[in-house]
């Protein structure tokens, strides 16, 4: 990622999970869980009572220092460790995220999964829209491949929290929310394009595309997200599969690999062509020999068809397919 210090004006531009994870010295990515540690403003603490927490309810991480009393958001954070006010905190966060990327990649979690507080309990499926017809028709995504690979939209979503033998529950409504679903029936990943922070909620493992595998193609595709794979599908290509990890932020696990392995002459990988998805690629050729693709023109393949259309995209992407196969 190319960024400079013009690019950052304001502190919408400066993400939250960063600046916990930075001033905190955490030593894992914020995706969606909580992280308990000594509070930062008592440091004669043993023990730990600072959590950091993701908040359902705004959509977004804060913090709770029962030791001190303080809490809030990311900005408030600044604040009680610096002794600024609100608009002297977001200046310096904005000033030290802007030194930061010029000599550091951050690529922003966009899955998280529910664990421990809210969980997914319910929800309704609606008609699908024409609001969902223009999105899923710019990546060449239509109706049979939506119906494939089980995806329907929902009306709403309901989150619930068990606590102190209460329940609290609060629902998701809106447009452009969608529902992935196993063969069976299960959900297990909600989808919300439009929502920057928080695009996938996972809700319980599982290998997207995996159920819909022949082994009958001569070759295998891992690709990042199932609107690559369904987008990737569109193009045409004979004799390749597409399968996605289940998460964007993992690799498949050995033992499927060397089971794949059995059923394909080779097999490939086409991730997102950030930090990240190149470091997972290298990652598979590293532990099993894969050959990689790194995405053409965009980011992912959904984006390059999208900007650039079925012929481009195939005629971007032949080459590469057939120096990796």
């Amino acid at each position: 990622m190319v960024s400079t210090i013009n690019f950052i004006t304001s502190i919408l531009d400066v993400p939250r999970e960063w600046i916990f994870e930075h001033y905190l010295n955490l030593t894992c990515r914020l995706s969606g869980q909580t992280v308990k540690l000594k509070s930062v403003f008592n440091l004669s603490e043993k023990t730990e009572s600072m959590y950091i927490y993701f908040d359902e309810t705004k959509n977004y991480y804060r913090f709770k220092d029962f030791s001190s009393g303080y809490g809030g958001d990311s900005s408030n954070l600044i604040m009680y460790l610096y002794n600024l006010s609100r608009k002297q905190a977001n200046l310096k966060l904005v000033l030290d995220y802007s030194k930061y990327i010029e000599n550091n990649n951050y690529d922003l979690v966009t899955e998280y999964r529910i664990t421990g507080t809210y969980k997914v309990n319910d929800y309704l499926v609606r008609h699908w829209n024409e609001l969902d017809k223009d999105y899923w028709t710019e990546f060449q995504i239509g109706t049979k491949q939506l119906n494939k690979y089980e995806i329907l939209p929902l009306e709403y979503y309901v989150l619930t929290k068990n606590e102190l033998n209460l329940q609290n529950s609060f629902s998701i409504k809106g447009s452009y929310i969608y529902g992935y679903f196993k063969k069976d029936g299960t959900l297990y990943k909600i989808y919300q394009p439009k929502n920057k922070e928080k695009k996938f909620i996972k809700i319980t493992n599982y290998i997207q595309g995996s159920e819909q595998l022949t082994f009958q193609h001569k070759y295998l595709l891992i690709t990042s997200s199932l609107k690559d794979l369904m987008s990737f599908n569109a193009l045409g290509i004979q004799n390749i599969e597409c399968i996605v990890p289940d998460s964007e932020n993992s690799l498949l696990p050995d033992s499927l690999i060397a089971e794949y392995k059995t059923k394909y002459s080779k097999i490939i990988t086409l991730l997102d062509n950030d930090k990240a998805g190149i470091d997972a690629m290298k990652r598979y050729k590293v532990k099993h020999d894969i050959n990689y693709i790194i995405p053409p023109s965009e980011k992912d393949i959904a984006d390059c068809i999208k900007l650039h259309g079925i012929e481009k995209t195939r005629n971007l992407l032949f080459p590469l397919l057939k120096q990796a196969l």
